[in-house]
């Protein structure tokens, strides 16, 4: 059975990996002073960040059209796949995956939808996952997603809470952390809800605290080190990481500036990872 693969453009995933699978990635859409951007296009990730603290009007996002995702669906089963895996952001924190299932109603039950409850990398590496597996058929596919997911790990050091806590997208004792001044939170993402597992004053006891987190990890599969326009930053996380464990390291690590869609909600200087452990 042919496989196809279709996600959207928050997985964050390189574009190398997105053309070796021929995954079919759907654009998010981005708002900016009321005019949309298919996400990745007319606005460059660095211009974002670095416009981001001045908008007037705060950006916001939104779901892609049944449309948008029609035409992949359409795309792959012309072109021989009998069934699709279309895997997407974590449905807690967006409608992405809605979009998605009504629009695998119209294709007579040959696409599942997956909801992976994680976002930029965290959710590419399901669809990496997948992906490889893919050629074994359906379910070795599914079951590809679902053991990745477990063992799963998300979790970033922000610079402040503010533009996470205006999102509406956190509980109330998640963004009551963005009232405190001068700290710099930090946060993980399981199972789509996002939960505080700290707060600290500067960003050097940030960076280590995070660089604690990942090393308690073991050994692993997979890693991304992702950032919100700090990449002096995440490469020195990545650097002490090596020098620290290098035996537990990967052979291939992702190094992810996180898409604008996601960023949005984070806001700019922040770092964090993604991984998966063996």
């Amino acid at each position: 059975m042919k496989i196809g693969i279709v996600t959207d453009s928050t997985a964050d995933l390189p574009a190398y990996l997105i053309e070796e699978h021929q995954i079919q990635v759907v654009p998010t859409i981005l708002v900016l002073d009321g005019k949309e951007y298919a996400d990745g296009i007319g606005i460059t990730r660095e211009d974002f960040y670095t416009r981001l603290p001045s908008f007037q009007t705060p950006p916001t996002t939104a779901a892609p059209s049944i449309g948008d995702f029609a035409t992949p669906y359409e795309s792959l089963l012309s072109q021989g796949c009998e069934h699709i895996i279309s895997i997407h952001a974590a449905a807690t924190l967006t409608t992405t995956i809605n979009v998605a299932r009504q629009t695998a109603q119209e294709f007579q039950n040959k696409v599942t939808c997956i909801d992976s409850g994680s976002l930029s990398v965290g959710l590419g590496f399901q669809v990496l996952a997948a992906a490889e597996e893919a050629e074994l058929g359906l379910k070795p596919a599914l079951d590809a997603i679902a053991a990745t997911r477990k063992r799963l790990q998300v979790s970033a050091a922000l610079d402040t809470m503010e533009y996470l806590r205006r999102s509406g997208r956190v509980p109330a004792v998640v963004a009551r952390l963005g009232g405190l001044l001068s700290i710099k939170p930090m946060i993980e993402l399981i199972d789509g809800q996002v939960k505080p597992i700290g707060a600290v004053r500067t960003t050097s006891q940030a960076d280590e605290r995070i660089l604690n987190f990942l090393l308690k990890e073991g050994k692993l599969q997979r890693l991304a080190i992702m950032h919100t326009n700090a990449e002096h930053r995440a490469r020195k996380l990545l650097d002490e990481m090596m020098s620290r464990v290098p035996q537990f390291m990967p052979r291939d690590i992702l190094f992810a500036n996180v898409t604008a869609v996601i960023g949005t909600h984070l806001g700019p200087n922040g770092v964090g990872f993604a991984a998966v452990k063996k």
